[in-house]
């Protein structure tokens, strides 16, 4: 692995304890006991998801390039991602165990990627400028395709739960649910920035400025955000069930992405190199905004996202001997 890569991830981590170091001083403030969500890591958690996540996914898909996309090599990413995020959902929700809301925040968990922290410097540090191009088109899609069918998920099951509760009719769960999903804070933005694309429209300077500052702050927010719910929450007593994930995130999940971008739509060379790269990432932040989102599993997303990174050194030089082996 590059020294570029190394510095990149060093980085992570001290981004990551100075988060935790503030988190530990209580310098923003004590831990919500009532549970009303007014605790510091929470209240940084909002923000990302209220402000800063969506700008920067309205001003992504405001300005993706549709007509061009490799769709060859989207498909070989994403449909071993979704199989496995929904294969993980599926298994969850029949064991029953947590809220409602557990099974996708274990799904995301599974196979959403620290894709710009971790993935834009692995992919510029090893396969130069095209295969950063080709980072950045998965990448671009990457958020809005897993988010949105995760919210989805999540928001139906809430559905039903509440159903069970206060009894409704099947239009009225369907219509709660798709509100509840399309005005929501990752898929509207998401929506919007289509629509805005499909028209031919385009961005301001002044509004696309703006947008690219909000969206900026997501990476450190983010890192920060990771060290102090550590320190808020603490490492899970249940931790066996989440390393589980981990494996499933940095063995599994690349292993069904070389076998499908490989044997069944013949990607070979550099696109194969960095599609298999991209599902070798550890977890990505995200998932941690989605579970304080639901306020399920914080502790155990938290911990599995620096635990996935530590491994990560481990696993990723793994992958990149069996991809040059391959050839």
């Amino acid at each position: 692995m590059s020294w570029l890569v190394f510095y990149k991830l060093l980085a992570i981590f001290v981004a990551v304890a100075i988060g935790w170091f503030v988190g530990r001083m209580r310098w923003l403030g004590e831990a919500d006991a009532g549970g009303s969500g007014g605790d510091p890591a929470r209240v940084l958690s909002n923000a990302a998801f209220y402000i800063f996540v969506p700008a920067l996914l309205f001003r992504t898909t405001a300005r993706v390039d549709l007509a061009h996309l490799p769709w060859g090599t989207l498909l070989a990413f994403f449909i071993p991602v979704l199989g496995l995020m929904l294969a993980v959902y599926t298994v969850q929700r029949w064991r029953g165990r947590g809220t409602a809301a557990t099974p996708s925040t274990q799904a995301i968990t599974t196979v959403f990627g620290n894709t710009l922290q971790i993935g834009v410097p692995v992919a510029a540090g090893m396969f130069g400028e095209a295969g950063l191009a080709i980072h950045i088109t998965v990448v671009s899609l990457h958020a809005l395709t897993l988010l949105t069918v995760l919210t989805l998920l999540v928001e139906l099951d809430l559905a039903r739960e509440r159903s069970r509760d206060a009894p409704a009719g099947l239009g009225a769960t369907l219509v709660t649910t798709l509100k509840n999903t399309v005005i929501h804070p990752v898929v509207l933005p998401v929506v919007a920035g289509l629509v805005f694309n499909a028209l031919g429209l385009k961005l301001p300077a002044v509004l696309d400025e703006v947008l690219s500052m909000l969206g900026t702050a997501v990476v450190p927010l983010c890192l920060t955000l990771i060290g102090m719910s550590l320190a808020y929450y603490g490492w899970p007593a249940g931790w066996r069930g989440m390393v589980g994930l981990v494996m499933l995130k940095l063995l599994l999940l690349p292993a069904l992405v070389l076998g499908l971008a490989r044997w069944g739509f013949g990607l070979s060379g550099q696109p194969l190199a960095v599609v298999v790269m991209l599902g070798a990432l550890p977890v990505g932040s995200n998932a941690l905004i989605f579970a304080q989102r639901y306020r399920t599993q914080e502790g155990e997303t938290t911990a599995a996202i620096v635990l996935s990174t530590v491994l990560y050194v481990l696993t990723a030089p793994l992958w990149l001997a069996l991809l040059a082996a391959l050839g």
